[in-house]
């Protein structure tokens, strides 16, 4: 991949755009090999780490009450997750991976943290540090939720 028409140079709005188009595609293509829409791969991804209940699971995701509903029952009915009650209200559930969901997810994760670790291969390990401490800044500087484990993790 070498550089375009535009050279090596872009601004910083354009450069984030692109990259965002950039790593979704992969995302996608990596949830898609692995019977996924991208939406069941992110949720896969965020319950990996632990079972959130559906308000904490809807915040984290950026997804309205009735969305995420959606996309727990069609997760739920393919084996890949399952509610089960909050042992802290006896009103709320929680939703959790069940085993094929976890197999499901670490195969997904894998594959997807293999192909976007290898979309900056041109970089030297100074930059790709760089880059990372950089990107890392912004994330947490926009407080964006941990939707996805740090590699190695």
């Amino acid at each position: 991949m070498g550089a375009g028409p535009e050279g090596d140079r872009m601004g910083i709005v354009a450069a984030l755009v692109r990259s965002a188009f950039l790593v979704n595609a992969v995302y996608s293509e990596s949830a898609r090999e692995c019977g996924l829409t991208m939406p069941q791969g992110q949720l896969l991804c965020v319950l990996m780490a632990r079972p959130y209940g559906m308000t904490e699971l809807g915040a984290v995701l950026g997804l309205a009450k009735s969305s995420l509903t959606g996309l727990v029952d069609r997760t739920e009915r393919n084996g890949l997750v399952r509610r089960e009650p909050d042992p802290r209200d006896t009103r709320a559930v929680r939703v959790a991976l069940t085993g094929e969901g976890s197999r499901v997810a670490g195969e997904f994760y894998a594959e997807t943290c293999r192909r976007i670790g290898g979309l900056p291969a041109g970089l030297g390990a100074a930059e790709r540090d760089q880059l990372a401490g950089l990107l890392g800044r912004v994330v947490v500087d926009n407080a964006v939720p941990p939707v996805f484990l740090e590699s190695g993790a």
